[in-house]
C-alpha cells in the first residue's frame, strides 16, 4: 500500500473518532490503576490535532505528524502526552525525506515513534505500558503481517503484566489483571491504520 499525506490524515481522522467513542473505556481502564482521566486526555488530544490541522493546512507527511506531536503535548495530562508527543515527533522526523510512504518505509517510521516512546519513557518491553503493543505492532507491520487480532493479543497481554513504570508501578502485583490504557489507545491507533 501507498501512503500519501491524505492517506495519513485519514488514519489520524479514524483514530480520532475512535478515540472520541472510547474515551469512557479509556477512562474506566485507568482508574483502577492511575488517575482515570486518560480518556478524556486523549480525547483534548485528537480534538487539538483536528484543530490544528483545519488551521495550519499541514503539506506534508512529516507536518501532519508534528502536527499531532504538538497536540498531543500541548493538552494531553500525564505521562500520555510526552509519550504520544515524543512518538509522533521522531515519526515527523523519520518521514521528512517521503512524499508518500510504502509499508515498510511506514514501518520505519513508527519504529522511530516506539525508539521515541522507549526514550521519553526510559520503558522496556513487558513493563506494561504503550510500548507493549507499538513495538509488537511496528515488527508485524513490517513482515506485512500486523492484523486486528493480533493488535488486540497485544494489547491484552498487557493485563498479564506487572507495571513497572507510571502510577500502576506502585501497586505491584495488583495491577495484574488490567489492561494499560495506553496500551489500550495505541490499540486504537495500530487498528486505525489498517482499516
Amino acid at each position: 500500500m501507498n501512503y500519501t499525506m491524505e492517506t495519513i490524515e485519514a488514519w489520524l481522522d479514524r483514530f480520532t473518532e475512535v478515540i472520541e467513542q472510547n474515551k469512557q473505556v479509556l477512562s474506566d481502564l485507568d482508574t483502577p490503576i492511575g488517575d482515570g482521566d486518560h480518556g478524556n486526555n486523549m480525547a483534548r488530544g485528537v480534538k487539538a490535532y483536528q484543530d490544528a490541522k483545519e488551521k495550519k493546512a499541514p503539506e506534508s507527511i512529516a507536518d501532519v505528524f508534528k502536527t499531532m506531536a504538538m497536540a498531543m503535548i500541548s493538552k494531553v495530562g500525564g505521562a500520555s502526552g510526552p509519550l504520544y508527543g515524543s512518538a509522533f515527533m521522531a515519526m515527523a522526523q523519520a518521514s521528512k525525506a517521503y512524499e508518500t510512504l510504502d509499508t515498510a518505509e511506514l514501518a520505519a517510521v513508527l519504529e522511530a515513534g516506539a525508539l521515541g516512546i522507549k526514550k521519553r519513557g526510559k520503558a522496556e518491553l513487558e513493563e506494561k505500558t504503550m510500548l507493549d503493543v507499538w513495538w509488537p505492532c511496528v515488527e508485524e507491520l513490517k513482515e506485512n503481517q500486523l492484523t486486528e487480532e493480533k493488535i488486540t493479543a497485544y494489547v491484552h497481554h498487557t493485563k498479564e503484566l506487572v507495571a513497572k513504570k507510571g502510577r500502576a508501578s506502585y501497586l505491584g502485583e495488583r495491577a495484574i489483571g488490567h489492561i494499560d490504557p495506553g496500551a489500550q489507545s495505541s490499540g486504537y491507533l495500530f487498528e486505525t491504520l489498517i482499516k
